[in-house]
């Protein structure tokens, strides 16, 4: 455990101080009675959307809660992970006085909102095996630095981070240490959701738009002690998440074999990708994957990707990105949208 960590260095003063905005639906918490509702200035005519969501989202996080053997207390929820992360952000980081740390290649969110919320992004790239370099990270910190963000498995490279070099940064590091599970449904490695109460810094996010093909309703979770998600709280919009993301998030996280079953799936195909991979003539080398995608270096990442959009298949040339030139991230599809890939693949030369 980290000793020296203490929450309240970190939540900046203004936020402190702040009382957060108190809605009708935070004042009045609905037993399930047959009531009146005259409270909130809503249009009375029942339409299904006319009455203002869950400002807490109880029911979906109750569900949550109990899958991940957590409190619903260690639980926000947002418009997705990249309100989120702002909200760690604007809670945590005083503009132009601290910084965050970031590991390239990563998620691009992160260097976007520091940008937007004036918080300096201090790079500290990967190894070349695609593993926090812990040395040089600690090398970078000083006492303004709040946030370190870790993305495991990381996007692009699709790799898990170590064990062992994640508990030294938590160890370590005197801020937040979010560690952006994203893709952790596709791992065999356990989620570090299951460490909270053994690091009082660490914060885990994850979301419904990979494994549970929910992309399109934006909604990402934010799993970290009381004492955080309780200063996340204190800026949280009072409405974020709309009513039908939430009937249709609590819906599918009921439907627990079907999000295994095309878990599964995606696991399967990408094993049939990979197999194919290995063989392609201008493939020079696959990196690992615990994700739903796979990183390949290729003799020319500009050439292939156009090559393969000209037969009607789009996939993602990151040779821009730190330690990737060359690379192309193969998204991992349905059977028949693999099969269409691999058809594409093995007819170029």
């Amino acid at each position: 455990m980290n000793k020296q960590f203490n929450i309240q260095n970190l939540i900046r003063e203004n936020v402190k101080g702040l009382n957060p905005y108190s809605s009708a639906r935070d004042e009045y918490v609905s037993d399930g009675s047959e009531m009146v509702f005259l409270d909130a200035n809503e249009n009375p005519y029942e339409n299904g959307v006319n009455r203002y969501p869950d400002p807490q989202q109880r029911g979906l996080k109750s569900v949550l809660a109990e899958q991940k053997d957590i409190s619903a207390d260690n639980i926000l929820l947002g418009n997705g992970s990249d309100e989120v992360l702002d909200l760690i952000f604007r809670t945590f980081c005083e503009p132009k006085i601290d910084n965050i740390i970031s590991l390239p290649p990563t998620y691009g969110m992160y260097k976007v909102l520091s940008g937007i919320n004036t918080v300096e992004n201090r790079e500290v790239l990967l190894t070349e095996n695609f593993q926090p370099d812990v040395e040089a990270i600690l090398n970078t910190v000083d006492e303004h630095s709040k946030l370190l963000f870790l993305c495991s498995p990381n996007n692009p490279t699709g790799n898990i981070f170590r064990e062992d070099i994640m508990v030294n940064l938590l160890n370590k590091f005197n801020g937040l240490v979010v560690i952006d599970e994203a893709y952790i449904d596709f791992a065999e490695s356990e989620s570090w959701v299951s460490r909270l109460s053994e690091f009082p810094n660490l914060v885990v996010t994850q979301t419904l738009s990979k494994a549970y093909g929910m992309a399109g309703i934006r909604l990402g979770i934010c799993m970290a002690s009381k004492e955080i998600i309780a200063a996340l709280n204190k800026i949280k919009p009072p409405y974020n998440v709309n009513e039908l993301t939430q009937q249709k998030a609590l819906e599918r996280v009921l439907d627990v074999q079907s999000v295994k079953s095309e878990v599964s799936s995606i696991l399967n195909e990408r094993e049939q990708l990979l197999k194919v991979l290995r063989e392609v003539s201008f493939v020079e080398k696959i990196y690992a994957s615990d994700a739903n995608f796979v990183l390949a270096k290729v003799d020319d990442a500009n050439k292939r990707y156009s090559q393969v959009l000209a037969e009607g298949v789009v996939v993602r040339n990151r040779t821009t990105q730190p330690l990737c030139e060359n690379t192309l991230r193969f998204t991992v599809g349905t059977p028949t949208e693999n099969k269409k890939l691999i058809e594409v693949l093995n007819k170029l030369t």
